[in-house]
Parts: C-alpha cells; sequence; structure tokens
C-alpha cells in the first residue's frame, strides 16, 4: 500500500493524487503508464520515473545464480558429528542442519541407541542444545549418562551435557504437531522409523509410505550384524538414500561403546549380506 514515507520521494503530496486516480499500491504504480500517470495526477514525469525505480530496488526480487546461492548454503550450513566416526563417514561428515536424516530399523535394531549416541556427543563434545523429542517413553536419562560417563568422569561435565539435553514427550500426533511448531531457526533433524513388511512381495520395507519416503535427505538402515564372534552392540548401517554421496554403501557401526571398530570404508555384500 502507497503511503507517505514508503520510500524516500514519496510524499503525502504524491500520495494523494495517486489514490484519487486509483493508484493505491506498489504494484498499481510500477505497472501503470507513468506518462499518462503525470498528466493525470499533475505530477512530475520525472519524479514518477525516479520513484518507481526506488520502489523496484526496494521491493523487487533480484535474480541469484548457482554460485551465490552455494556461497550462501556454505556459510548457513553446520555439520554436526554424530561421534561415530563410521557413521559420519556414511553421512558424509554428519548431520546437515536444514535437512531430515532417517533411521530405519525393524525391532531391537539399534535405532534409539543411535539417536542416544548422537544426542551425547552433540551435547558434550559440541556442547550444543538438543530437543530429544520421545513418542513411546523409553528414553531414561540414565541411558544418557551411561554415554557420557564412558567418556569423561568429570561430574560437571555430564551433568552439563545432560542440561543442553532438553526431553519432550509426545505420545500422539497433536503433541508432536504442537513441539515441531516451536522449532525456530536452522537445525539437524534425526528421526526414526519402522521397517514393516511389503503386502505383495513379503519383503521389509520403512513405513509411513510412499509420500513420506520424499522428505529425508537422508536414509540410512540399520541391521543386526551376523556371524559368529560378532558382539551384540555391532550393528550393519546402510545408506540408502542421499544427494551428496553414492547409495549402497554399508559400515559397521559399534553402538554400545559410542566407537566404531576399525574396517575398511566399504564393505563388501559377501561379508555382510545384502543392503536393505
Amino acid at each position: 500500500m502507497l503511503r507517505a514515507g514508503l520510500c524516500p520521494g514519496l510524499t503525502q503530496d504524491v500520495v494523494q493524487p495517486l489514490r484519487g486516480r486509483g493508484i493505491r499500491t506498489v504494484v498499481d504504480l510500477v505497472s501503470a503508464d507513468l506518462e499518462e500517470v503525470a498528466q493525470k495526477c499533475g505530477l512530475s514525469y520525472k519524479a514518477l520515473v525516479a520513484l518507481r525505480r526506488v520502489l523496484l530496488a526496494q521491493f523487487s526480487a533480484f535474480p541469484f545464480n548457482g554460485a551465490d546461492l552455494y556461497e550462501e548454503l556454505k556459510t548457513s550450513t553446520a555439520i554436526l558429528s554424530t561421534g561415530i566416526g563410521s557413521l559420519d563417514k556414511l553421512l558424509d561428515a554428519g548431520l546437515y542442519t536444514g535437512e531430515v536424516t532417517e533411521i530405519v530399523g525393524g525391532p531391537g535394531s539399534g535405532k534409539t541407541q543411535v539417536c542416544l549416541c548422537v544426542a551425547a556427543n552433540v551435547a558434550y563434545s559440541l556442547q550444543q542444545k538438543v530437543l530429544y523429542i520421545d513418542s513411546n517413553g523409553g528414553l531414561t536419562a540414565s541411558r544418557i549418562l551411561q554415554l557420557l560417563q564412558a567418556r569423561t568422569p568429570d561430574e560437571e561435565e555430564q551433568a552439563g551435557a545432560l542440561q543442553r539435553i532438553q526431553v519432550v514427550h509426545a505420545f500422539d500426533i497433536f503433541q508432536m504437531l504442537d513441539v515441531l511448531q516451536d522449532l525456530r531457526g536452522a537445525v539437524a533433524q534425526q528421526v526414526t522409523n519402522h521397517m514393516i513388511r511389503d503386502r505383495d512381495s513379503g519383503k521389509l520395507k520403512p513405513a509411513l509410505g510412499r509420500s513420506w519416503s520424499f522428505v529425508p535427505s537422508t536414509r540410512i538402515v540399520v541391521a543386526l550384524s551376523e556371524g559368529a564372534g560378532t558382539p551384540c552392540s555391532q550393528r550393519t548401517v546402510c545408506l540408502t538414500k542421499s544427494s551428496r554421496l553414492p547409495t549402497g554403501v554399508q559400515e559397521m557401526v559399534d553402538i554400545g561403546t559410542w566407537a566404531t571398530p576399525e574396517l575398511n570404508p566399504v564393505l563388501q555384500e559377501d561379508q555382510i549380506g545384502p543392503c536393505c
């Protein structure tokens, strides 16, 4: 809406005759025939041209090229390490702000434990705040404390990390939406999803359907590691969706000790089975 003081040169003496001719908004003025407007309103044509240039510069969107957008992305994106070396490699260095990373797996696969490890590392090592949304009541402070005790014996550091982890219980969709609406700024989002069996093929697949599959930027599948002598805390993690890395890559992750075993960067399928 045109009003006095909206930009330099737009005074009340200019606004009143413009409104008298039905020119009330910025769009009306910049799209009008200025010669005709100048004659009907008794205003200076040069002054109207200058006024339109100022309004266009102040309110128009300017085009950006790919290089500009890439530079903006680099300055606005942060990468948060998960604290697990092989998992960071699979995720191209960690969790990216502005993106959703999905962890998929069956019951007992270690999805929750991975989330706890990430939360503990972000709160302790990176000293950043964490919002942990618990949807099934399975989170306890003692589980996170055990992870922190494995990293530092200092009780003050443990308490400081715990204070940076805020836990919210959301047991229905309405509570979940209320929590998500309060999120502001650039955050790295990590969610978990169950595996279900396809009704037609009988194969396991992520739940929530096809529409949801387009939401996560990155998806990893966590599965129990098989083989004689394999520690019960080791999991096979497979990258099945990524906008940066080739999919199908697998890593072994030790979710029990907040560390990773020394393994080759890419494991062969005949060693750990096919990727989900």
